[in-house]
């Protein structure tokens, strides 16, 4: 998707991934800044921005990290732009300190934050349920169940932050993000009604006696918002007869494919909320008057279950109400089988057993892998000869998490994003045994540089290995600070990696990764040594250098002697250009990357014949 996101008319309709949708959407509430930290499945809304970012009408940086994307756009709130700041869902945590008291503070010029939560843990370390942070930090929240939704509720959240000068949780979920569906463009305005800053210490200063009156004022603008969730035109009921069914989020598709399959549209109520927070608790209350029995359908946690539960109990209305159980599970995605299961035992029909996936047994498996020629394999098989068993290895976020499978299996422990240097070093000093924390450059900026302050002031004996591929490579290659390249060209203000290292009082030792003699060099001297050591094992991810053009034009590696010779290598680097063809082992010359690290390992491996 093009400047087209930007530039395309009213009314025209187009083929849009969730994520882009919210793009447009905020552009259609007139968003002037944006702020994030990449991390999936948020990542393509931050990613458009970037790319249509030269020359549009807003400012687009990504963060250092969540905490500080936050701050910077409450900056700018502040100041009287509307604004947007994207994160992934664990990513929430890390901004919860300003979170919980921006709404407080306000939001002037309006503030969007999307959280973008991962039901079934796709690509994240937990499944958390972030509408919980909404009602814990008092922010009204949306819940688009469609790529249409995600750019109308994208723009409404915005104008009704600026309207009640408060800070919105538009929170998606991963189906959602990565939805594809037809979405008819509403008009981006051409200017803005400006908001000037205003100097108010009590209204903007959070000390105890102003926070007092804040949370008062903020309860205040909590009952608007429910007022705008009765009147909302997110929130539908349809059907009729004594069985209803309220559902929100992604769930609502499911439910609604269930009904047509079924034959049972019409025949039962629907409640849908995609803005159920605050409650809308009128339209609630009137809903649940009408049925016997209702069931509420939400993925995760029982948010809305445990609200509506509490309103009939305040209402004293008789009804029965179903949630959580068998059918509608705490945990992971839904999908038609289990949300089917529901409806039919609250319509007391015959159910069959929920449907599993399964697989062939003898269906081949393809684990996720490191790319070939990706320079984390190379230093992971390096680490491991110096290493072995002997030590223990702290991860961390990134696409050097892979490092937890064969042949390296060189991850014990991982509790979150910057933590492998403070977990290491905690397990060091408990344990005495030698450890290895890895991290990435861009996890390193993002919350490692404390945990290495902390190792230094304490003298923790570990060896931080800052895996330097110089760019952000799991979530899409965006820029961290300290890479050199970006899709535009030079960065003009990277941050020095190794002056940053030496600044929290260590003298790095910065070796490529590719060069084995040199890094296993570098790991033995680390290895007779105690105390808080960094080596930076820095080149460039090869897909990356290739995006930025950068990449070294060299030949694929083949097999010049004996193929079974270089079984060991296959076996203990796992790259994945290495086949078998039948009973030989070979190197496919499409997917080999030319970084020829496995031809320092084996005599049997050559350099390919350049192309002339």
């Amino acid at each position: 998707m093009g400047k087209e996101l930007l530039t395309a008319p009213a009314g025209e309709t187009q083929l849009l991934l969730g994520n882009e949708a919210i793009a447009r959407g905020a552009l259609e509430g007139g968003v002037r800044f944006v702020t994030c930290y990449p991390g999936t499945p948020s990542s393509e809304v931050p990613d458009t921005f970037f790319r249509l970012s030269q020359g549009a009408p807003y400012y687009f940086e990504y963060s250092v990290n969540e905490k500080v994307a936050l701050e910077v756009a409450g900056g700018a709130t502040l100041a009287g732009l509307p604004t947007l700041v994207t994160m992934k869902h664990v990513g929430v945590n890390v901004a919860a300190d300003p979170l919980m008291t921006l709404a407080y503070v306000s939001a002037p010029g309006g503030l969007v934050l999307l959280s973008a939560d991962d039901p079934g843990c796709h690509s994240s370390q937990n499944e958390q349920d972030n509408r919980i942070y909404a009602r814990l930090g008092g922010l009204p929240c949306f819940e688009p169940a469609t790529a249409q939704e995600c750019k109308d509720m994208a723009r409404d959240a915005l104008l009704l932050s600026r309207t009640l000068e408060t800070p919105v949780m538009l929170r998606t979920t991963t189906r959602v993000n990565h939805v594809r569906g037809p979405v008819t463009l509403g008009a981006i305005p051409e200017t803005l009604e400006e908001k000037p800053f205003v100097k108010n210490p009590p209204k903007y200063v959070p000390l105890p006696a102003s926070a007092r009156n804040m949370h008062v004022r903020l309860l205040g603008v909590l009952e608007k918002a429910r007022q705008a969730a009765e009147d909302s035109p997110y929130n539908t009921e349809r059907g009729q007869g004594e069985v209803g069914f309220v559902a929100c989020g992604a769930a609502r598709n499911y439910l609604s494919d269930v009904l047509a399959d079924d034959g049972l549209e019409g025949q039962v109520r629907v409640l849908e909320l995609g803005q159920a927070y605050p409650l809308p608790e009128e339209r609630i209350a009137a809903f649940l008057a009408k049925c016997r029995t209702v069931v509420i359908v939400e993925e995760l946690e029982p948010v809305l279950e445990t609200e509506v539960r509490a309103l009939a109990q305040k209402r004293g209305i008789a009804v029965t109400i179903v949630g959580k159980g068998e059918n509608l599970p705490r945990r992971g995605e839904y999908a038609t089988p289990n949300v089917r299961a529901a409806v039919r035992a609250a319509l007391g029909r015959q159910t069959d057993p929920v449907e599993t996936l399964s697989v062939p047994a003898d269906l081949p498996k393809r684990p996720p892998n490191l790319c070939a020629g990706c320079p984390h394999r190379a230093a992971y098989y390096a680490v491991r000869q110096v290493y072995s068993d002997e030590a223990v290895y702290s991860s961390d976020i990134g696409c050097y998490t892979l490092g937890f499978l064969p042949p390296f299996k060189a991850a014990d422990f991982l509790l979150c994003m910057g933590s492998s240097i403070s977990t290491g070093a905690g397990f060091a000093r408990a344990s005495g045994k030698p450890v290895v924390a890895f991290i990435g450059d861009s996890t390193f900026f993002h919350s490692g540089i404390t945990g290495l302050i902390d190792a230094v002031a304490y003298n923790h004996d570990l060896l931080v290995v800052i895996l330097d591929n110089r760019t952000t490579a799991m979530t899409g290659h965006q820029p961290n600070p300290g890479v050199d390249t970006t899709i535009f060209g030079e960065n003009p203000n990277p941050v020095d990696l190794l002056a940053l290292i030496r600044a929290c009082g260590i003298e790095p030792v910065k070796v490529n990764p590719l060069n084995h003699k040199a890094m296993v060099a570098a790991l033995e001297n680390f290895a007779k040594q105690h105390g808080p050591r960094v080596l930076v094992a820095e080149y460039p991810c090869p897909i990356h250098a290739r995006r930025v053009g950068k990449a070294k034009k060299t030949p694929p590696a083949r097999v010049a002697g004996d193929p079974a010779a270089c079984l060991a290598v296959r076996d203990n680097l796992a790259c994945p250009a290495f086949a078998m063809e039948g009973e030989v082992f070979t190197i496919n010359a499409e997917q080999c990357d030319g970084c020829m690290y496995c031809v320092q390992l084996s005599p049997d491996i050559k350099p390919g014949k350049k192309e002339a």
